[in-house]
């Protein structure tokens, strides 16, 4: 009886240690890809980190508006070594002395939107690390008597030489985005304006991610 448990367990570390060296060879050869600049694979890697952002918990260190912003992510760009990406952000309201007021307009949270966004894009994709990344932040906006339209009100990117001068961890996302030299307009009463920025290059709709053997989604850090 003692053998065969020797046995069954032999195999069982034999199968796990055949499962990671295949797991790791598979991150090894994404990473190497992506540094290479192949853009479908590059594509399924930012792909699958916003697809488990999307799943992802809340950290408790985010407020829940911001985070909702965080989940609105869109790939809309990107090249051998940039990602840009757009995201929403609407006005935050608290009810105050039984009246509902606005606390936090869309540009406040879409700033706080950006920062967290940035410092995800460079430092948390798994097995790819792009020098420039680009947030365009939109919300609802309604001109005059016209129609709700859904507008650029902040653009903002960072190299990662730009990143190093930034202390993510202190300055305030206003402070950042400034650091970083986003582009906003204000209104005569501070409310945030449109704002034009560059379409896409359109190479998303040149590229048809195709899921490779042995594909893992990418959840974790590389």
């Amino acid at each position: 009886m003692l053998t065969w448990a020797v046995v069954v367990l032999f195999i069982f570390f034999i199968l796990i240690t055949y499962i990671m060296t295949q797991g790791t060879r598979a991150a090894i050869a994404w990473r190497k890809a992506a540094e290479a600049g192949d853009l479908k694979v590059i594509r399924m890697i930012v792909e699958d980190a916003i697809s488990a952002w999307r799943s992802q918990k809340r950290p408790r260190h985010i407020p829940p508006d911001v985070w909702r912003g965080v989940q609105s992510v869109q790939l809309t760009d990107l090249g051998p070594g940039f990602v840009r990406v757009s995201a929403q952000a609407q006005s935050e309201y608290r009810l105050v002395d039984g009246a509902w007021r606005e606390v936090a307009n869309p540009l406040q949270e879409g700033m706080a939107i950006a920062a967290r966004l940035l410092e995800m894009l460079l430092y948390e994709l798994p097995h790819y690390r792009p020098e420039r990344v680009q947030v365009d932040v939109y919300t609802s906006f309604r001109h005059d008597e016209g129609p709700t339209e859904n507008v650029c009100i902040l653009t903002v990117s960072a190299s990662r030489e730009d990143a190093r001068q930034v202390d993510w961890d202190e300055w305030t996302a206003e402070e950042i985005v400034d650091a970083l030299e986003a582009r906003y307009r204000l209104g005569e009463f501070g409310q945030p304006l449109p704002i034009e920025v560059p379409p896409p290059s359109g190479v998303l709709d040149e590229i048809v991610p195709e899921a490779p053997r042995g594909r893992r989604r990418a959840t974790v850090k590389g």
